[in-house]
């Protein structure tokens, strides 16, 4: 039975990582991360998510917390450095909400960047990310 193909949102407004498949908002001078559902579409089903605690330095493509799914465990890798400040609790003690609203309440740490001058360069913005989904998924169906 063939997979279904990949159904979901790339929000504009967002900067996205091809290689960690996660979104990036800044927010004043911190910046908040999460997957995006390409991220969670190829992982699987998030049944649990663990960030790094408050005060970790997390370099960029580095491991900034773990989420569990069906068959594995993966690290989720940071689109840029940064010192943690909060990992979303919500989403630890209920991960659902990562599959449900992943750009939104679904977001998982919350950091203070410490090479954004140089990182923010490697993102792009959706129009970019949206293309990068195409080269993977090319029957995706963006929402």
């Amino acid at each position: 039975m063939a997979r279904p193909s990949f159904r979901g949102a790339v929000p504009d407004g967002l900067l996205y990582d091809t290689a960690s498949d996660t979104w990036l908002r800044r927010e004043g001078e911190d910046v908040v991360i999460g997957a995006t559902t390409l991220g969670i579409f190829l992982a699987g089903e998030i049944i649990a998510f663990t960030g790094k605690p408050k005060g970790a330095e997390v370099e960029r493509t580095r491991g900034l917390g773990t989420v569990e799914c069906a068959k594995t465990v993966l690290a989720v890798h940071a689109p840029v450095s940064f010192v943690l400040l909060e990992a979303n609790e919500a989403a630890e003690e209920r991960p659902a909400v990562i599959n449900r609203d992943p750009y939104g309440a679904g977001w998982m740490v919350r950091g203070r960047p410490t090479a954004w001058d140089s990182e923010r360069s490697l993102l792009t913005d959706a129009a970019g990310y949206r293309a990068h989904v195409l080269r993977i998924e090319p029957e995706a169906e963006f929402l």
